[in-house]
């Protein structure tokens, strides 16, 4: 899809903060409500906008442990690719899974409260899927940088 730079100027703005009111969008980048409530709607509908959502606190909501899983496959056939990715895509813990080239098959981001729980997942959730030969799990020490804007 093609946008303009007004068009951009309300991604970067929503970005930043997806609680602002049409309003407040209209009046920081010079249109009227009526058009900048119309560019949104016309953002979304094209799939640009693809959610709004509420980032939490890792810690405060108990999950505090972040592990990066580097998941090799036995076999790299097309329907236990999709079986793995159907699978995977079914657990809580995996936020993000990415499907890569290289020494892996698949990368996953797993968020977990505490190490007993990682244990838990391994065994009870990544072991249960088929095809996989190998899980190597990396922990995150500290977070360093977490950005969500794609705009900047």
């Amino acid at each position: 899809m093609n946008f303009d730079s007004i068009d951009e100027h309300i991604l970067r703005l929503l970005e930043k903060d997806a609680t602002l009111k049409t309003k407040e969008i209209a009046n920081s980048i010079g249109l009227s409500v009526t058009p900048t409530y119309d560019r949104i709607k016309r953002l979304e509908k094209a799939g640009v906008i693809k959610k709004y959502v509420a980032i939490l606190d890792k810690k405060l909501v108990n999950k505090g442990v972040t592990v990066i899983c580097h998941i090799t496959l036995q076999k790299h056939e097309q329907s236990l690719l999709s079986i793995f990715e159907k699978d995977i895509s079914k657990v809580n813990e995996v936020l993000e899974c990415f499907h890569i080239a290289g020494n892996y098959d698949y990368i996953l981001k797993v968020i977990v409260p505490d190490l007993d729980s990682y244990t838990d997942f391994i065994k009870n959730k990544i072991a249960t899927i088929k095809n996989v030969s190998n899980v190597h799990s990396s922990f995150v020490m500290t977070e360093v940088k977490n950005e969500t804007a794609l705009l900047t």
